[in-house]
């Protein structure tokens, strides 16, 4: 199986500035393209990548190099891992926050809009509820907030009560039968921006995608040594607003802390205010890069 070129790769390494004996980490290994970038860097250093999927545990077999390890596990759990390996700070961590495309293209993980297939969306289909038990057990007001709020689905109220009506008369399994129950709330010549939409959101919460990535944000600050950078690809406003705050002021929600002199109490500082995006020639060659954020901070 071929992976697809990661976004925006060349920044994504210059921005990690990599110190040939450095220490790094790649939260999200997914076909490998970043990493085994970075391994070619290094000479006495050492990469660890993070992945949950056995796909990409698979394809890490591909890079053989004694500067790379590869964990298979949530990146929320970096710190753990990180520990497990006796590594106390790193001087990088990169994570490209896109779903590795191949997983897409499988349609027995029940990720993609194209194909039929269970309706699953698990990263890692070892642990965690399939999206088939979100559509099928949660109540109306649970649905209309993971629509609304994870997909920005504009009717997401309607179709809480479609699919809850829907389920009603026989259990939603597959995602053949999943766009047949939503079909009627489906906006015609729209289907495939409005199912994306309603897939990410499906997606987001069988992952619990957002929380896991604020712990690894807080965990990355805890671990970069000072002058360490961490580099963050988004490809949804959600993922982007979460980097964004957390670079800006050390937290999610709310108002950056002072101290009694009045300075910033925050880890990272941003090393260019506005996010990078695309080149001309990146945007012509590969459709996922026309949603993708890079932001890149430093340990103070």
């Amino acid at each position: 199986m071929e992976y697809h070129k990661p976004v925006m790769l060349q920044e994504c390494i210059d921005a990690l500035e990599i110190k040939p004996d450095g220490v790094y980490v790649d939260v999200t290994f997914g076909g490998g393209g970043h990493s085994r970038v970075i391994a070619s860097k290094l000479t006495t250093g050492q990469l660890y990548s993070f992945d949950q999927d056995r796909d990409a545990e698979e394809q890490s077999k591909k890079i053989d190099s004694p500067a790379f390890t590869f964990v298979r596990a949530n990146f929320r759990d970096l710190k753990k891992y990180l520990r497990l390996y006796r590594v106390k700070e790193v001087d990088g961590i990169l994570a490209d926050l896109g779903v590795s495309s191949h997983q897409f293209d499988e349609a027995e993980r029940g990720f993609s809009t194209r194909f039929d297939g269970p309706l699953d969306m698990r990263m890692d289909p070892e642990s965690g509820i399939p999206a088939s038990e979100v559509v099928n057990t949660y109540s109306q007001e649970q649905l209309h907030k993971i629509f609304g709020i994870y997909g920005e689905v504009k009717n997401a109220k309607t179709l809480a009560g479609v699919i809850v009506s829907q389920r009603a008369r026989q259990p939603i399994e597959t995602i053949g039968e999943f766009k047949q129950a939503i079909s009627s709330c489906t906006p015609r010549g729209k289907e495939n921006k409005y199912l994306a939409q309603v897939f990410q959101a499906l997606r987001i919460e069988v992952n619990d995608e957002l929380k896991a990535l604020e712990e690894m944000l807080e965990q990355a600050a805890e671990v970069l040594k000072p002058g360490g950078r961490l580099v963050v690809m988004s490809y949804h406003s959600l993922e982007d607003r979460l980097v964004k705050n957390f670079i800006a002021k050390g937290k999610f929600f709310g108002e950056v802390e002072k101290d009694l002199f009045g300075n910033e109490k925050k880890p990272l500082d941003a090393v260019s205010r506005k996010p990078i995006t695309a080149s001309e020639q990146e945007l012509l060659e590969n459709s996922r890069s026309r949603s993708a954020k890079l932001r890149i901070a430093e340990k103070r």
